[in-house]
């Protein structure tokens, strides 16, 4: 029976050994064997299996909830047929996102009038409801979802170019080589947490532990594939997550 490397299954599926080597340790992906070198490899049941867990990263699921569906949907083939309708559900809200980010397009060069009821078609923070609740409880949730409901189209614009240039401006300064605790760095760190205390419902906004939320968040960014991609450098990997992880660190541990 054939069977693929770590490094080799990290490659195929787009995520990292490190991330393969937290499945095993929880659970959730053990290896087909271990050779007598201490290397994981993985049979081709074990490939599907992972190709479930991150259909169901994808879709939004904590790692706790993944286990519980996986171990309640024992039929492979019947539970992807579900990830299938999800797969097609999700491919038809990026399309209604294409149309309207084409639409804006249209509207900036002067083809056509910008229609504000149509600009955010498609876009919907819902789907990160249940693991917000889990991680930070429902107020969190409430409280974020309830600030986002209130702003205007043109507030929700303006919040994600800001998200969304800091991710730029992260990755550019990654890929300059600056060390995580240059000057540089720590200006990025500076504005990454005041976006974070921008945000009603997050630790970081109500008072709590806000130094212990950056560093865990830091660690998130790295070890899961969702946030590390936010990240990615031209090179690939978790290079960048761990660039951003580590300057949050010097800046929580100086200014926190």
């Amino acid at each position: 029976m054939n069977d693929w490397s770590i490094q080799e299954v990290a490659r195929l599926a787009g995520t990292t050994s490190r991330a393969l080597r937290h499945y095993d340790d929880i659970g959730l992906l053990p290896p087909s064997r271990v050779a007598p070198n201490g290397y994981r490899h993985y049979d081709e049941r074990a490939l599907v299996r992972l190709q479930r867990i991150l259909l169901l990263r994808e879709l939004g699921l904590g790692l706790p909830q993944i286990a519980e569906v996986l171990e309640r949907e024992r039929s492979e083939a019947s539970a992807l047929q579900t990830h299938l309708a999800l797969l097609r559900e999700e491919q038809g809200r990026l399309a209604r996102q294409i149309a309207a980010v084409e639409h804006t397009i249209d509207a900036l060069t002067g083809k056509e009038e910008l229609m504000t009821d149509s600009m955010f078609d498609g876009f919907d923070h819902t789907q990160y409801k249940e693991e917000v609740e889990q991680r930070w409880g429902a107020k969190a949730y409430a409280d974020g979802d309830r600030w986002w409901r209130g702003q205007t189209p043109e507030e929700r614009a303006a919040f994600q170019e800001r998200v969304a240039q800091l991710g730029r401006d992260w990755i550019a300064a990654a890929e300059s080589g600056v060390p995580a605790d240059a000057d540089a760095a720590q200006e990025l760190a500076a504005r990454h947490v005041a976006w974070l205390r921008s945000v009603p419902g997050t630790p970081a906004a109500n008072g709590g532990d806000i130094k212990a939320y950056v560093l865990g968040l830091g660690e998130m960014y790295v070890a899961d594939p969702r946030f590390a991609k936010n990240y990615e450098t031209s090179a690939g990997g978790t290079a960048g997550a761990e660039f951003v992880r580590d300057a949050l660190r010097v800046y929580a541990e100086r200014s926190l």
